[in-house]
């Protein structure tokens, strides 16, 4: 059926708002869809830029494995050991009170930790990571890493962690490492991104801190792919960091460790080294500590105890510690004398038990006097008065310039943390220290090892290889680096006159080998080992009372030095015991057995000792708690 025209126009009326409604809505659409996609991909391109590029992939750096450190016969005195933990970054901590909810459920961390966590979190750069837990067990590590999907933002890592297998015995020359602080970045001119891995440890003290860069190796990298949660998806690759090197030092674990448990509960050093190549065979300070205390951040009780120790714990006394020397300067005194053509070798000074200078009297140990000595004579008695003689012959200078002919007051270059330089001083020092002129008085003192006079046990073990060899001898720590032999430096002659040095070598073996030396009854009784020594008692009071009638604090250090054996020295010796009282009576005893054990290369032989002393020293062996050690067999097959 046909339509009428108007029917015709009606309906192209209603086909024509239908088309312009539709057409109108699709342009509005568009419209829409294109300010969207503007704002998008114009107003908001660089956010999700961003998003796009920093939360798709993910670059961690790797911290390097630190090198290994070795005793010289390859024992691990410093190692890593496998570590567990997560850590999270700030960029990355939207949903951070729901994770810590979570863990706190999943492994007990503690509102303390938690925390802690926030804290570090605000503080934090924002790319810098911060560690939730560390040290975790591996079943709560596992148990992390299973439930990772949950914990948006948390990274679970395996990590190194320093480890001291020997505790004590290695504390003041291997040191420790620690967390890096705030203060540690503070002081570095230049920020090596390794220290801004969490938990990365720093060298603190010792060899540790002195050879940090040689240790520390190079960082790794880890490309990741993340979701826009923080969450990996997977590991795109992977760089692992240069370890650092590892070192090989002179020292004998075997050795240290018998110094140290010798040296036992008395505020003490000890040091030992080959008089051929000044190796430090040994380097002892107790009381000692353990290094592992460090590593992830000592607690305040612990450090606090350390620091109120009145026996001092923390410092290396065997080069950080400095002491007037006492008789053990005497070797200096002769040998600047015979030099300086102030005395001959056979002339002989009388001890009358003092002199008197300027109205003031200087005694002699022995008050009653020791009647006419040689030098000889005056080394194995330890006569004070032959030397007051010396100095005023000799001068200050000549004795300073011997001392540091000999090692004292000098710096050497070793690895360790806060190395002393002593003290020798002349009459330049005095004037611009102490703004006056030098006294002979001073020279009085200073010629016994007193007044300004100053050695670490270092120095003196330096001085007694000296003596003993008439060469340079200077202290070397380090051995190698990663199998390279390091130089052995020094051994030039010291040009000082034989005849001159056989006078205070004999004087020095009847210290310890005659009847009458203050060290006969400390001396070795096998005759191819026997040991020329000095004792020493320097004062710290200038009241002349005795040592049991003053609080130990007052009391006098003692001090011994030593070679051996006398004919052919392979080893020298210095013993410091801190308020010990007297040097033949406190020191000498531990010297011995220090020497012997180095010469035996174990624990020595009761031969080695007179037979009036052994049940005695096999009770003190015994008691030691030595490594490889069954005390009920001690001496008990050397006897």
């Amino acid at each position: 059926m046909r339509r009428s025209p108007a029917e015709t126009a009606t309906s192209a009326r209603k086909i024509t708002r239908r088309a312009l409604f539709l057409g109108g809505s699709q342009l509005a659409f568009m419209g829409l869809l294109g300010l969207r996609m503007r704002y998008l991909q114009v107003d908001q391109a660089d956010k999700f830029r961003l998003l796009a590029e920093d939360n798709r992939i993910g670059d961690f750096l790797l911290a390097p494995a630190r090198g290994l450190i070795y005793d010289r016969n390859g024992t691990l005195i410093a190692e890593n050991e496998q570590t567990f933990r997560i850590v999270i970054r700030p960029e990355d901590a939207e949903e951070l009170d729901t994770v810590l909810e979570k863990l706190e459920a999943l492994i007990g961390l503690s509102p303390e930790e938690q925390e802690r966590v926030r804290k570090q979190l605000k503080d934090a750069g924002p790319s810098a990571p911060v560690t939730i837990a560390d040290r975790l067990s591996w079943e709560a590590f596992s148990l992390i890493s299973a439930n990772g999907p949950a914990l948006p933002g948390v990274t679970p890592e395996v990590g190194l962690s320093r480890y001291y297998p020997w505790h004590n015995d290695f504390a003041h020359v291997v040191g420790y490492v620690g967390p890096v602080s705030s203060y540690d970045i503070s002081k570095m001119e230049t920020v090596d991104p390794l220290y801004k891995i969490p938990k990365f440890q720093l060298g603190k003290f010792g060899v540790e801190a002195q050879l940090e860069d040689t240790l520390k190796g190079g960082a790794g990298l880890r490309r990741v792919e993340q979701n826009a949660y923080g969450r990996i998806i997977r590991e795109l690759d992977r760089q692992e960091g240069q370890p650092g090197a590892n070192i090989q030092l002179t020292v004998d674990h075997k050795l240290q460790n018998f110094v140290q448990a010798r040296l036992g509960g008395e505020s003490a050093s000890a040091v030992i080294l080959d008089v051929e190549t000044g190796d430090i065979l040994a380097a002892g300070s107790t009381p000692a500590f353990d290094p592992n205390l460090f590593v992830r951040g000592i607690s305040s009780a612990d450090y606090r105890a350390l620091l109120e120790n009145d026996h001092r714990p923390l410092p290396a006394k065997s080069v950080q510690g400095a002491y007037p020397p006492g008789s053990t300067f005497k070797m200096v005194t002769a040998l600047a004398a015979l030099e300086a053509d102030a005395v001959d070798p056979d002339e002989t000074v009388r001890c009358l038990g003092h002199i008197e200078y300027g109205g003031r009297r200087f005694h002699c140990w022995k008050r009653a006097g020791h009647g006419n000595l040689n030098v000889v004579g005056s080394l194995r008695h330890s006569c004070d008065v032959f030397y007051y003689e010396m100095a005023q012959r000799a001068g200050i200078e000549k004795i300073a310039e011997m001392g540091r002919r000999l090692g004292l007051g000098q710096d050497y270059d070793l690895p360790l943390s806060g190395v002393s330089s002593g003290l020798m001083p002349d009459k330049q020092w005095k004037l611009e220290n102490r703004g006056a002129d030098w006294l002979v008085g001073d020279s009085l003192n200073a010629s016994i090892g007193q007044g300004f006079v100053l050695a670490t046990p270092m120095q003196l073990a330096v001085m007694t290889a000296r003596i003993a060899t008439n060469r340079e001898i200077i202290p070397r720590l380090l051995k190698s680096v990663d199998g390279v032999e390091q130089p052995i430096r020094g051994g030039e002659p010291l040009g000082i006159n034989e005849n001159m040095l056989r006078s205070v070598r004999q004087g020095m073996f009847e210290v310890s080998n005659s009847n009458r030396g203050t060290a006969f009854a400390s001396r070795i009784a096998d005759e191819a080992l026997r040991m020329s020594g000095k004792t020493g008692t320097s004062q710290v009071r200038s009241t002349v009372v005795d040592n049991s009638e003053v609080p130990w604090e007052q009391r006098d250090h003692a001090l011994f030095v030593a070679f051996a054996p006398s004919d052919a020295p392979r080893y020298a010796v210095s013993v410091v015991v801190e308020h010990g009282g007297g040097g033949s009576s406190v020191a000498a005893p531990i010297a011995r057995d220090l020497m012997l054990f180095a010469l035996h290369g174990s624990v020595p032989p009761l031969s080695s000792y007179p037979s009036s002393q052994r049940n005695t020293i096999r009770e003190r062996l015994e008691s030691l708690p030595i490594i490889g050690q069954d005390p009920e067999k001690v001496g008990r097959s050397q006897a």
